[in-house]
């Protein structure tokens, strides 16, 4: 039992964990990886065993397990809706320029399952003007303002849900917090929060055919696996978000970091660089 416990029985629960997500709907890393561990400990020597905080995966390794999930279940094409939902993020980026708008979460990670939405944030000095503008584009959506404690104190976030090929979610922020990057729960490193140049720099590596027959043509390719993958889904997914940033987009649990000096002066170079981007302008 010993050597299980030293590495076997975290990869089981992480695993299982996993499983409970994408296949079972379990929202939550917290409750997924206590389930599995109360499921699997179940199982040991015929009796139910209680579990040590040493045997819980970190959010982390069961987000990897998830991914895995994700490859397995989605096969090739998955690359192809990446690239497509990447596309649907930078288009909205760029009607959204004058609200310096950021993406973040599994379209940026590359993390993305099924049902994955497009998350953004936006950086309003007027949330008014916010609104007019995105009705003044001819989208349709729905505003949400959701309340979350913080260290004790209640924080209130406004949310714009938008209809479009791939679910769009803005979440409102101060212009001042352009330069505090929260951290993730899942790994506690700051959150990849990409700008346009970024993201389009991130699209001419990671689908470089793809990208440029998009510049040429306009051409989206993955577009049509992308809405199949949207008609076929039953669920509009719990597990949105999961394989990117654990707290949906809010950092709502995390510490947040300052940016650089000066990174957010133009919303069409300012980015939070991705490994290997360093330095791109």
């Amino acid at each position: 039992m010993s050597a299980e416990r030293s590495g076997g029985l975290r990869a089981r629960i992480a695993a299982e964990a996993a499983r409970l997500m994408y296949e079972e709907g379990v929202d939550q890393y917290f409750t997924a990886k206590r389930m599995a561990a109360k499921r699997i400990l179940g199982q040991v020597e015929g009796r139910r065993a209680r579990y040590r905080p040493a045997d819980l995966p970190s959010n982390g390794e069961i987000r990897e397990a998830l991914l895995l999930f994700a490859e397995r279940a989605e096969g090739s094409q998955r690359t192809r809706r990446l690239f497509a939902l990447r596309i649907v993020a930078l288009e909205a980026m760029r009607a959204l320029a004058p609200f310096s708008p950021r993406l973040i979460g599994s379209v940026s990670t590359g993390h993305i399952r099924r049902g994955s939405d497009v998350d953004l944030h936006v950086f309003p000095a007027d949330e008014e003007a916010l609104e007019r503008h995105v009705r003044a584009l001819g989208w349709t959506f729905e505003r949400e303002r959701v309340t979350i404690q913080k260290g004790g104190e209640l924080r209130e976030y406004v949310h714009y849900h938008v209809a479009d090929v791939a679910p769009l979610e803005l979440t409102v922020y101060a212009p001042r917090e352009l330069r505090a990057r929260p951290r993730s729960s899942t790994d506690g490193k700051p959150i990849v929060r990409l700008g346009i140049a970024a993201l389009s720099a991130l699209c001419a590596r990671d689908h470089p055919a793809a990208w440029e027959r998009y510049l040429a043509t306009g051409e989206v390719e993955g577009m049509d696996a992308l809405l199949e993958a949207d008609e076929d889904e039953p669920l509009p997914g719990p597990f949105d978000g999961l394989l990117g940033d654990a707290d949906g987009g809010t950092g709502a649990d995390d510490e947040p970091v300052c940016a650089e000096p000066g990174e957010e002066d133009d919303p069409e170079q300012a980015y939070d660089p991705l490994p290997g981007f360093e330095g791109t302008a």
